[in-house]
């Protein structure tokens, strides 16, 4: 396993992402979350419910096996914390607020974004991942400059049920927010990661106590994703070695 590239450690970083979930209802947003979620469907976790983002439920080979439009999703699965999404992000801070709205001042932005979309009703109904395909400072900032997917201290504000920040998954490591008070931390780095280069790469501080080693792959998932799930190599332009 000593040749897995980079790309395909953050596959299996993002598989991991939904180790446990069972049958659920999982949304990932991007090619590399996508595929981490059709490989764990094919090996750790068959229950799990992959969704096209739209109406319909999918097989890791992309057939459709169900039908479920988007207004189902929002009455049944949504608010009752049956899904995990993962999700991008333009700016993440220390208390797990994400920003895929606009960057700068909301009244006059520097940079117009996506909007806030679907980022408050993820982190309030559900389980919420976020993947960062370049980890910088411009990513991980003291404080996003919107708040569109909610962090741990405004969703304890609001009482929301179901939120849960779990965790982000980058070209470099992994982070969660499961230090007291849900500081962040550093859970992984990357075969060939320093962990100096992961706080470097971080605006916020990390709990770096009993830093991992991210897994590569088995030699199973590794045909998988060579051979079936992405044989042109698409992963590498995302993530490159």
């Amino acid at each position: 396993m000593s040749d897995a590239t980079r790309a395909e450690i953050a596959v299996v970083a993002c598989a991991e992402l939904f180790r446990g979930d069972g049958e659920i209802v999982v949304s990932p947003m991007g090619f590399i979350p996508s595929l981490g979620a059709r490989l764990a469907r094919l090996t750790f976790e068959p229950d799990i419910l992959l969704s096209d983002g739209e109406a319909y439920l999918m097989t890791p080979e992309a057939v459709v096996e169900g039908w479920q439009p988007f207004r189902k999703v929002l009455d049944t699965v949504v608010p009752r914390g049956k899904r995990h999404v993962v999700m991008g992000a333009n700016q993440i801070d220390g208390e797990g607020n994400q920003n895929i709205s606009a960057i700068g001042d909301h009244s006059r932005p520097k940079k117009q974004l996506l909007g806030v979309r679907g980022g408050p009703g993820n982190t309030a109904n559900h389980r919420t991942s976020y993947w960062v395909p370049r980890h910088s400072k411009r990513i991980f900032v003291d404080q996003v400059d919107i708040v569109s997917g909610v962090g741990y201290a405004r969703a304890r504000e609001a009482g929301l049920r179901y939120h849960d920040v779990h965790r982000v998954v980058t070209n470099l490591g992994v982070l969660d927010f499961g230090g007291k008070g849900h500081a962040p931390r550093l859970i992984s780095v990357h075969p060939g990661v320093s962990v100096d280069e992961v706080v470097e790469a971080t605006s916020f501080p990390l709990i770096t106590d009993g830093v991992a080693e991210s897994r590569l792959p088995t030699e199973a998932e590794l045909l998988l994703i060579r051979t079936s799930l992405d044989p042109k190599a698409k992963r590498d332009k995302e993530v490159p070695s």
